[in-house]
């Protein structure tokens, strides 16, 4: 069951649910999927369950605003079903174990890579506490008390097939307009991420390991999402699509091949220092855009949150993606618990010269809001800072799903606010990204018409030019009518 997240019209394939429903059925396990996204979710659950027996209902949760839409669907699958186990996996059960397991109506935790864990919980359940004490990335409770296994090893994905796309019904209502095409598929060649990002959900998920595919399979994947379902674009939710270049060649020759132009994360430095023919491919291939951490102006900051990255390699791969026709989209953390205006308004500056080398390249502004020390491992765990709350006092995190659902924790899993940021900051934060977004409205709205965007950019002028941020209530009533998209809520 994937809760809902998004709308209809921006939905995109449930990856996880599928790599799940693939992994389970080379075991012999058949499965039944359920898109909140495209259905509704309480209903739709139980009626599937009605249809016969199951041996258990999973649930992939991350944090933000799924959260509530699991709460909801599991409370009711209890009630309708109390001897069937639920099962919580993905980002949020993985990065607050405590609280989710602290629910009455999540019975397991799957933490990390959930493919091989769910198979043999599948598989020893009815066996009693003991057949699970063995079982690498299980949560559970031993007689109310919570147990947690140590992490399973992170391992590349097994099956070899594609994934099955049919359990989805009709895969085609997946493919959404975007600024690259009429038919935009998403698809995950690589898994998991290298690099050990303090604040971010993927290094704790998948602790410095990744996985690149076969270019064989991913060919043959791209070729089948193109000419068996019409896609005409591509959004990778890799999390770091350029790895290491001698791997990437192979892909980026098969994706010229293909021709789907396509978006990706990647990083400032792996742009960097790809050679000059990995760049003809990358031209070749059609990359429209690329999504770069740019974080901080603050070269001591983005050591402390072991980015691995400098400040001034943000201005140059702005310059090179300009140079080479790829589109940056930089994001940005601003407000952070250390002089939280002090950086904020340095961050502001240091935007306008990433504009001025390249004035096409898009800018995200977020809260940074780190993970709590508990979801770290090894030595950032012991360095993590201790976060201070509105008051001054330790920052306490939610210990319970519903407390996470609290308007101030869903905007903290979303990076919108933080306890420290004051009223004041807030307001100058929303005020900035107005006239920005303004100013330079986004390429990623596929439905806006040129005159609106050309009037917001007028409106906006004067006001960039001269840093004169505060109060744009003109603004935000020309954005009421024109319903810019705003990239840091729907991506593409």
């Amino acid at each position: 069951m994937n809760p809902r997240i998004t709308s209809k019209r921006r939905a995109r394939f449930p990856l996880s649910l599928l790599s799940l429903a693939g992994a389970l059925e080379e075991h012999g396990q058949p499965t039944h999927l359920v898109d909140g996204n495209h259905e509704r979710g309480v209903e739709a659950t139980l009626a599937a369950l009605r249809r016969g027996p199951h041996a258990a209902l999973g649930l992939t949760v991350m944090g933000g605003p799924q959260v509530a839409t699991a709460i909801e669907i599991s409370q009711a699958a209890r009630a309708e079903f109390p001897q069937l186990p639920i099962i919580w996996g993905g980002y949020f059960p993985t990065l607050y174990p405590e609280a989710a397991l602290n629910a009455p109506y999540v019975d397991y935790l799957v933490r990390g890579q959930g493919e091989a864990t769910l198979a043999a919980l599948l598989a020893a359940r009815g066996e009693g506490s003991a057949s699970l004490a063995g079982i690498e990335g299980l949560s559970f409770k031993d007689g109310g008390v919570p147990v947690h296994n140590r992490a399973r090893g992170f391992a590349p994905p097994g099956h070899r097939a594609r994934l099955p796309y049919e359990k989805l019904g009709d895969p085609r209502r997946y493919l959404v307009k975007t600024f690259m095409g009429a038919r935009t598929a998403s698809y995950e060649a690589a898994l998991g991420c290298r690099f050990r990002c303090t604040f971010c959900g993927v290094a704790a998920m998948f602790r410095g390991a990744t996985a690149l595919p076969p270019a064989q399979r991913l060919e043959a994947d791209l070729t089948w999402l193109r000419d068996a379902l019409g896609a005409d674009s591509l959004q990778f939710y890799d999390h770091n699509f350029f790895d290491r270049e001698e791997d990437m060649v192979p892909l980026l020759e098969v994706l010229a091949r293909v021709r789907l132009p396509w978006w990706c994360y990647a990083r400032a430095d792996a742009l960097i220092n790809l050679s000059s023919q990995s760049w003809k491919l990358v031209r070749e291939s059609g990359l429209k855009m690329a999504y770069i951490g740019a974080e901080t102006p603050n070269d001591q900051m983005l050591r402390a949150i072991r980015k691995g990255t400098q400040s001034d390699q943000t201005l140059e791969v702005a310059e090179l993606c300009r140079r080479n026709g790829v589109v940056p989209e930089l994001s940005f953390m601003v407000a952070p618990p250390q002089d939280p205006e002090g950086e904020t308004e340095r961050t502001f500056q240091f935007i306008r010269r990433a504009k001025r080398i390249n004035p096409s390249a898009e800018i995200i502004v977020y809260v940074y809001t780190p993970l709590p020390a508990s979801s770290l491992s090894g030595t950032a765990r012991e360095r993590a800072a201790v976060l201070p709350d509105a008051d001054g006092s330790p920052l306490r995190f939610p210990t319970t799903p519903e407390e996470w659902t609290e308007q101030r924790w869903v905007d903290y899993s979303c990076h919108a606010d933080a306890p420290w940021v004051t009223p004041r900051l807030r307001r100058r934060i929303r005020d900035f990204v107005t006239v920005l977004q303004c100013r330079y409205p986004t390429l990623q709205d596929a439905r806006a018409p040129r005159w609106a965007k050309s009037l917001l950019r007028t409106a906006a002028g004067w006001r960039y030019r001269f840093g004169v941020y505060a109060r744009p209530w003109e603004l935000d009533a020309a954005r009421r009518l024109v319903q810019l998209v705003d990239p840091r809520v729907t991506s593409l």
